[in-house]
């Protein structure tokens, strides 16, 4: 089953578990506060 969750990066709420549920998740969260899940992990300069 799956759940809504914080991003860790935004915080916007996303979702965590077997996938199969996520419309379910997203029809309880309005889009503008859906995370987009397209963020890039930082590297620290040299």
């Amino acid at each position: 089953m799956c759940q809504a969750v914080r991003c860790r990066i935004c915080g916007k709420t996303t979702w965590s578990g077997c996938g199969s549920h996520v419309d379910e998740v997203r029809a309880s969260v309005p889009a503008d506060q859906w995370c987009e899940g397209h963020h890039q992990a930082q590297q620290p300069k040299k």
